[in-house]
């Protein structure tokens, strides 16, 4: 699961940065995937660190009397725009300084490389495998490597245009197993109607409006 909206006011590239939190809107993201869940043989609930993770994971923990197990593995992806404003439109790319993060996009240049993106997020998905084997586990993470690790299994290329992630706030990215090898990928929104359009999956943002705030 990407957890749902946060309060970012000044609209940064907010990474891995402490301190941004679910905003009002991303917890009633993160009550309706919960409620979405509460049926389901749910026996293991996984969240990254940051907080907004942690947030959008407690409902849906406290619905099946689970406690959150943190999986460091699960984290945003390193960026060395954190802390700063960049976005499709904005300028960041005319300015000199940032030239030489952005020089090779397959690897990527400005942040964590994809493969290893790949490896911590399918270590965590063993992880949680195992620990609910014949039942479900609810991990939640960030857009970034939720669709690089979407994209490894299905056997994509790991470079990609961030605008066509299919990874919107509060979806399910869902593995399934048999045994222990994945035999299926399945997508859905369970908080849709509640995501502004232009922050949906596939939305064109208008120019100055479609900053990586975070994921």
């Amino acid at each position: 699961m990407r957890h749902g909206e946060v309060e970012n006011p000044d609209g940064v590239l907010y990474g891995r940065l402490p301190g941004y939190h679910l905003s009002e809107l991303g917890r009633r993201m993160a009550d309706r995937v919960a409620e979405r869940l509460a049926s389901r043989d749910v026996v293991h609930v996984g969240a990254s660190p940051l907080e907004r993770a942690q947030e959008t994971a407690e409902p849906i923990a406290k619905a099946h009397g689970l406690d959150i197990a943190t999986d460091r593995r699960l984290v945003e992806a390193e960026n060395v725009f954190q802390g700063k404003t960049f976005g499709i439109g904005d300028g960041a790319l005319r300015r000199p300084a940032n030239w030489k993060h952005v020089v090779n996009p397959f690897k990527p240049s400005w942040g964590e490389p994809y493969v290893d993106q790949v490896v911590r997020m399918m270590g965590a998905l063993e992880a949680a495998k195992d620990a609910a084997r014949g039942h479900e586990a609810v991990l939640v993470s960030h857009q970034l490597p939720i669709w690089i690790v979407r994209s490894y299994v299905e056997k994509r290329r790991l470079w990609h245009d961030p605008r066509r992630r299919q990874c919107t706030l509060a979806s399910l990215t869902t593995f399934t197993f048999r045994g222990d090898s994945i035999v299926s990928v399945g997508y859905s929104e369970p908080a849709l109607d509640l995501v502004p359009a232009h922050l949906r999956a596939g939305a064109k943002p208008a120019k100055g409006g479609g900053k990586a705030y975070g994921a």
